[in-house]
């Protein structure tokens, strides 16, 4: 038998064994669930384990959305010149028939673009530069069937243009419009259109940027970027979430090429509601007047104001009576958000009053003096007044063949020229009259006669009926003024 001290010895080494054994057990575990842990984390490649995996596309969203996309097919008659070359040998070897004598020839010119139906009876939303001079509107759908189509509105400003057919008490599938402001930026998006003319086409992507200005394609600069392929062909076409909802008209690509580099704009659906509803409600768009000129406040601006950091819209000037002016907003004041929703430069300030529609009011945040400020200003149109009274002026002078009217807000803003121009403007010139032949054009807004500043329709008819041998003309295009004598 062992001693006392031996089977000490034996026990001490049993027990350190086993400790040794369940510290070694112990370590095991804590490596793998490290290892484990690790592999959990990364995302594990593997093959599509079951049917319903394999299967996973966008065709729901595609085969719920597609049949509301259609194609808009635009025509225009136009008359091109004969060539006094026509019946030369020469000039009909190398050229055949393009140039001939006698009356001009008529050519038809076609346009195509896409459109979505947002009315199941036949309301559809396209781009207003699809359609822009057309004489003739088709609409295809989806299913081949095609209809005549007739234009309710073009919209230049927000270049949007709604066209109705009818479908024959038949019930045509339709988009539903969602809150454009929900969509956040990383969300998925198709995009359905006909770029090329090959046919409807679908493109997935994700929304790039929100509230993109600058574009330069309509009045309305506020877009919701993607980059989702869009193509020449696609304008007009839906801009679609994975819910089926229409989130966007596809209107312009940021391309020197012509082709999708994956930078693509798409008009909101709040902007589109508006307009589809103002159609729908009488074919006029009425939008609120803020009543104010808007600069945007740039780095350098935004250190002279002692602000934290530039965006906004600096007030320049105010309308005497205007919702601004009854608002309290004062020249000088930085309006930093409308409605609760950040803006960084005029067009935000323009689009959010756009989108509320008339009636009511909306809040607009300000800083002023270093201090922020609220208030509200009421969602009122544009005046006008004086009334336009348009005239055609006749007679032996420089604005004969010309169509003049009174400037108001609502006439400028109708013009889209400056809100606060005042004065007359021109309106329409008749080809190869003496109004033609000085240079005057549409838009033009006559300032003064021979120094005498003109304020009236009704001045400048007197003016215009008196004897002159020479007519000193001021006249504002744009932003610039010009002045020309014109021998009596």
């Amino acid at each position: 038998m062992a001693s006392d001290r031996e089977m000490t010895e034996l026990m001490t080494e049993n027990n350190w064994g086993g400790l040794g054994m369940a510290l070694f057990g112990v370590m095991l575990t804590v490596a793998f669930a490290f290892l484990s842990g690790a592999v959990s984390a990364d995302t594990v490649k593997k093959v599509p384990g079951s049917h319903l995996e394999v299967q996973l596309s966008y065709a729901p969203v595609v085969q719920k959305t597609a049949p509301a996309v259609v194609n808009v097919y635009s025509k225009r008659t136009v008359k091109e010149a004969r060539s006094p070359f026509s019946n030369d040998p020469f000039f009909k070897r190398f050229f055949g028939d393009r140039f001939s004598f006698g009356m001009p020839r008529e050519r038809v010119q076609q346009s195509l673009g896409s459109g979505v139906i947002v009315g199941s009876n036949g309301i559809i939303v396209t781009n207003n530069h699809v359609i822009a001079e057309g004489d003739e509107f088709t609409v295809a759908l989806a299913d081949r069937r095609e209809f005549q189509a007739e234009v309710v509105l073009a919209d230049e400003q927000t270049d949007l243009a709604v066209l109705r057919i009818d479908p024959k008490g038949e019930t045509l599938p339709a988009l539903t419009f969602k809150d454009s402001d929900t969509v956040e930026v990383g969300d998925l998006v198709l995009a359905v259109g006909n770029p090329f003319g090959v046919g409807q086409t679908v493109t997935s992507g994700i929304v790039s940027a929100l509230a993109r200005t600058q574009v330069g394609v309509s009045d309305y600069q506020f877009f919701i970027q993607t980059d989702a392929a869009i193509n020449p062909g696609n304008s007009g076409g839906a801009l679609v979430t994975l819910d089926g909802k229409l989130i966007g008209i596809n209107t312009a690509i940021f391309s020197r090429s012509g082709g999708s580099v994956g930078i693509g704009f798409a008009i909101p659906a709040n902007m589109v509601r508006a307009v589809v509803d103002s159609a729908v409600d009488g074919g006029q768009v009425e939008r609120p007047w803020l009543g104010a000129s808007l600069q945007v406040v740039t780095s350098e601006l935004a250190e002279t104001l002692g602000l934290d950091r530039p965006g906004g819209a600096l007030v320049q000037n105010i309308y005497p009576g205007s919702p601004a002016d009854q608002g309290g907003l004062n020249t000088g004041d930085v309006i930093r958000a409308v409605d609760g929703r950040e803006v960084v430069d005029p067009q935000s300030v323009q689009y959010r009053m756009a989108t509320r529609g008339l009636g009511g009011s909306i809040a607009i945040e300000f800083s002023r003096d270093g201090s922020i400020k609220k208030t509200k200003v009421a969602l009122l149109s544009a005046p006008e007044n004086p009334p336009r009274d348009l005239r055609e002026l006749k007679g032996e002078h420089p604005f004969n063949g010309s169509t003049v009217g009174n400037l108001s807000p609502a006439f400028a803003e109708e013009l889209r020229i400056d809100a606060f121009s005042q004065g007359v403007v021109v309106v329409r010139i008749l080809r190869g009259s003496s109004a033609h032949r000085v240079g005057l054009r549409p838009r033009d807004v006559i300032l003064e006669i021979s120094g005498e500043k003109v304020k009236s329709v009704s001045q400048l008819e007197a003016m215009v009926g008196e004897n002159r041998r020479v007519w000193e003309l001021k006249i504002k295009r744009g932003n610039e003024v010009i002045t020309a004598s014109v021998r009596g």
